[in-house]
């Protein structure tokens, strides 16, 4: 898939993907579906909000949330990037200069800087540079600011004056919801007998659940078969 491209000082070329599939519409699971809303409604209008800070555990849908946020402010020629703080670690916190110049700039998995100096003073001022430009800021971090060994005590008060959206982990009748609506718009017809076979054998992580979802819809289009259990077992070797 194609992705943007962010210029940073060095002239090193950051490649941005933006997940076509990541929207507020496909983001299921009653769970955290009011966070999903209220995100949404941010992206419409933003209200001012200097920062949005989406926090929750590994496979809650944090990644999710910013790639729909960026999709959708897209959608008003508001031109959004979404970066992943780990894709940047190795080029140094020189690589956010210029990322001020988005409406929206979303960095993932913030905490990842947690305890680097360098890098937390470089983010307490792309913060203040976003602000000064009215933009939004919207990350995703595992934990509340207060609660993340971030040491510069400014930047955990900046973090701390915007909306913060705290997601669950999702249950198992979320995962099901989650599988059955992702199949119905692939086209898949998945039965409830081939769903609860599916879920009582995938691993528990909502990502690896949808990569089945992948491999079964990749050999049901080759094979020319509908999904049924021994169909599900031949294909993935269960």
């Amino acid at each position: 898939m194609e992705g943007k491209a962010v210029v940073i000082p060095s002239q090193m070329i950051l490649g941005v993907k933006l997940r076509d599939d990541a929207r507020f519409d496909n983001f299921h699971g009653d769970r955290n579906r009011e966070a999903a809303r209220r995100l949404e409604a941010i992206c419409d209008a933003p209200q001012g909000l200097p920062v949005v800070v989406i926090c929750g555990a590994s496979d809650t849908g944090k990644s999710h949330l910013l790639q729909a946020a960026c999709n959708k402010t897209d959608q008003f020629g508001r031109a959004g990037v979404c970066i992943s703080i780990g894709e940047l670690l190795p080029f140094g916190p020189d690589a956010l200069d210029g990322l001020d110049v988005h409406p929206l700039l979303c960095l993932d998995d913030l905490d990842k800087i947690a305890g680097k100096a360098d890098w937390e003073e470089a983010i307490f001022h792309l913060y203040n540079r976003v602000m000064d430009r009215g933009g939004l800021l919207l990350v995703s971090m595992s934990e509340v600011p207060a609660s993340t060994p971030f040491g510069l005590p400014d930047l955990v008060s900046r973090l701390s004056h915007g909306l913060l959206l705290q997601l669950g982990r999702y249950r198992d009748e979320d995962r099901m919801h989650v599988l059955m609506a992702r199949a119905e718009q692939r086209g898949l017809v998945v039965s409830d007998d081939v769903a609860t076979f599916i879920m009582r054998r995938a691993p528990r992580k909502l990502g690896d659940l949808l990569a089945i979802l992948d491999t079964l819809d990749e050999n049901s289009l080759q094979a020319q078969r509908r999904l049924t259990i021994p169909f599900v077992k031949t294909v993935m070797d269960w």
